[in-house]
């Protein structure tokens, strides 16, 4: 596995996250429940970024794996090729 993370997607993943629940987004890409984290990162250096919804809200969860801003689409992929 590169340790580039690999593009799951090219568009947003919108998600209703529920106030007080833990989640672990996938960071790596390679996870078969994306967004979510599945462990498919072992044995690279990724590792699930892991937070705690503040509130019950749909968010545009990034699927390219290359957003600055944690977890939420930031519109990066619009700038990316899909990988082969």
């Amino acid at each position: 596995m590169s340790e580039q993370p690999r593009i799951a997607g090219l568009a947003p993943h919108k998600m209703q996250l529920e106030a007080g629940k833990n989640y672990a987004f996938c960071t790596c890409g390679h996870s078969a429940s994306q967004p979510l984290c599945d462990g498919a990162h072992k044995g690279t250096s990724f590792r699930p970024n892991v937070f705690v919804a503040e509130q019950d809200e749909v968010v545009s969860m990034c699927l390219c794996k290359h957003t600055q801003a944690g977890y939420k689409c930031d519109g990066t992929h619009k700038g990316l090729k899909e990988q082969a």
